[in-house]
């Protein structure tokens, strides 16, 4: 008697349908991935080329050189005054939320250059000399590095160009000159914070004057360390070079000469707008003064324009 085997059916039609559908499925993922993708690059491309035809920003100039508008439009304070009035004018575009428009050169005052490191020239106009005797902002400042406190462009670029090109456009809407007005109307006040561009008048005597108030300590944004700390990266470079010859150290600054002056009153009576200063800046009361900062056997370096020499000399016994 003949027995017939049921035939098995092969399992490989089945795993082919199985690898057919995993292919499948792999496939769409891949092209739904790259589409993201795609759509991804696509998207940012399209919000950068809207940025470079939109300005985003807003924007704080405050003139074309530190200090101007004001007196000192056709002379040049030294560099400690330049960088105060900087860092108040810098202060305002970070209370604001505002780029700030820096001047693109600093002009750097006679006596600092004294070795003709700059080029003189006595036949030249006024504008001449003052273009002779500045440096370009950027040779001084990492503004990339400043930008990431507060954001600046400088008057010479491209951008600077395209935002009064637009704010011209835009007409009342674009733009405000502005004098005499404090920084909390221009932030809380909608006809000045709306705008694009704020063309600012600061003080008719110097920018700092605008930030007077720095004795209130909580009106202060920006530290004196800011701008020091902000140098370009040759000045930083010859600066660690210079602290790597010089050793460990510490440095003051005495100010005497022009401050300790005497000048006679309308009664005759010669006094001193600084009573005090010509006692407290003798070197047994700075000994007293420097003690908490500066132990015995440190390098002291001291910047002075005392004329008696060896005036600091007793300091030498610590």
């Amino acid at each position: 008697m003949a027995f017939h085997r049921a035939s098995k059916a092969k399992p490989k039609s089945a795993r082919s349908r199985i690898l057919l559908l995993a292919a499948a499925v792999t496939a769409i993922a891949l092209l739904f991935l790259f589409s993201s993708l795609l759509s991804t690059t696509v998207s940012k491309a399209n919000l950068l080329q809207r940025r470079q035809q939109q300005p985003f920003e807003k924007y704080l100039y405050w003139g074309t050189r530190i200090d101007c508008p004001g007196k000192h439009c056709g002379s040049c304070e030294g560099l400690g005054h330049q960088e105060s009035s900087l860092r108040c004018a810098l202060e305002e575009a970070l209370f604001l939320g505002r780029t700030f428009v820096m001047p693109s050169r600093m002009c750097i005052n006679p006596i600092h250059n004294k070795k003709g490191i700059l080029h003189h020239s006595t036949n030249a106009s006024s504008e001449e000399l003052w273009d002779a005797s500045s440096c370009a902002m950027d040779s001084l400042y990492d503004t990339e590095l400043m930008s990431d406190t507060v954001p600046v462009i400088l008057d010479n670029s491209k951008e600077w160009y395209r935002v009064l090109s637009t704010s011209m456009k835009l007409g009342a809407r674009g733009v405000a000159h502005v004098e005499g007005v404090s920084r909390f109307e221009l932030k809380e006040n909608s006809r000045y914070s709306d705008l694009l561009l704020i063309n600012r008048t600061a003080s008719p005597l110097s920018w700092f004057m605008e930030c007077k108030d720095r004795n209130n300590r909580s009106a202060i944004m920006l530290p004196y360390s800011f701008l020091p700390s902000m140098a370009a990266g040759k000045l930083r470079d010859a600066a660690e070079k210079i602290k790597a010859l010089l050793g460990d150290y510490d440095a003051i600054h005495v100010r005497r000469g022009d401050k300790i002056k005497t000048r006679k009153d309308r009664f005759g009576v010669a006094r001193s707008l600084h009573p005090h200063l010509d006692r407290d800046t003798r070197p047994e009361f700075m000994l007293c003064r420097i003690a908490k900062w500066v132990p015995p056997g440190r390098t002291l370096f001291i910047a002075s324009n005392e004329r008696t020499p060896g005036f600091f000399s007793p300091l030498s016994a610590r």
